[in-house]
């Protein structure tokens, strides 16, 4: 959606690859590259309907919500990345044919661990905008006074960079807390390769930790996730080369 230059737009084409993803798995020839390179993919290697259809609808859900509609709880956060990006990691591990309960569990660590970061990244953009910050949670909102009630409707402070940052910190600590779970599971030496996610989610939680959980820090949008892309590259080699996640 942040991709687009009108939300509708964005709709319309999550939308789109909706009724797209129903077509492939009827067997449907659809006249798109990516479409077409997606169902080579899911005719070879079996990947599951389930996955990619609900990585889609919950980003549908979230496109439908009003500006004013803001999560309740870090719980809720966590679901909306489980659902879009667990879900990917979940079919990628489908793809390779490796089925393991614990790759599956590190995956869902690792992909509320990397949507959590992704939605912090994200609030700069929506301030800009929209002047709001829809993904910091009412209750960590009202815990470090950033709750506004406007006639009725809740709203996010924008102007208190203190409480921000404090509420940045509540939920990156989340993000930290998933990827050590993840980290403390005996994963399959396969499966390792399609945990690398977790090297990125790494590399934003200790830029965050520089910035003091300054998420309008200019340092965030240097490089690669705050650091320079070569030595972004060597971590992601090392870490492959170690076979680590």
């Amino acid at each position: 959606m942040d991709v687009a230059s009108d939300p509708r737009i964005g709709l319309m084409r999550l939308l789109w690859w909706q009724e797209s993803i129903d077509k492939i798995f009827s067997n449907k020839l659809i006249e798109h590259p990516v479409a077409q390179a997606l169902s080579s993919v899911i005719s070879e290697h079996k990947v599951s309907k389930i996955w990619l259809k609900r990585s889609v609808e919950a980003r549908i859900k979230d496109a439908q919500r009003e500006v004013t509609d803001i999560q309740e709880t870090v719980e809720d956060l966590e679901r909306y990345a489980e659902d879009t990006v667990s879900t990917i990691l979940y079919s990628t591990l489908q793809s390779g044919g490796i089925s393991s309960t614990v790759a599956d569990h590190a995956a869902s660590h690792i992909g509320k661990a990397s949507g959590l970061l992704l939605l912090l990244k994200s609030l700069p953009y929506h301030a800009n905008r929209n002047s709001c910050l829809p993904y910091i949670p009412l209750k960590v909102a009202e815990k470090h006074g950033l709750l506004v009630n406007e006639g009725g409707k809740y709203g996010i402070r924008v102007d208190s960079r203190e409480g921000l940052c404090n509420a940045v910190f509540e939920i990156a600590s989340v993000a930290n807390a998933h990827l050590k779970k993840a980290r403390e599971l005996k994963v399959p030496v396969e499966a390792r390769a399609v945990l690398l996610p977790a090297v990125a989610a790494q590399v934003t939680l200790d830029t965050l930790s520089r910035v003091q959980f300054d998420v309008f820090d200019s340092r965030l949008t240097r490089g690669i996730l705050g650091i320079p892309p070569l030595w972004f590259q060597l971590k992601l080699k090392w870490c492959s080369w170690r076979e680590k996640y």
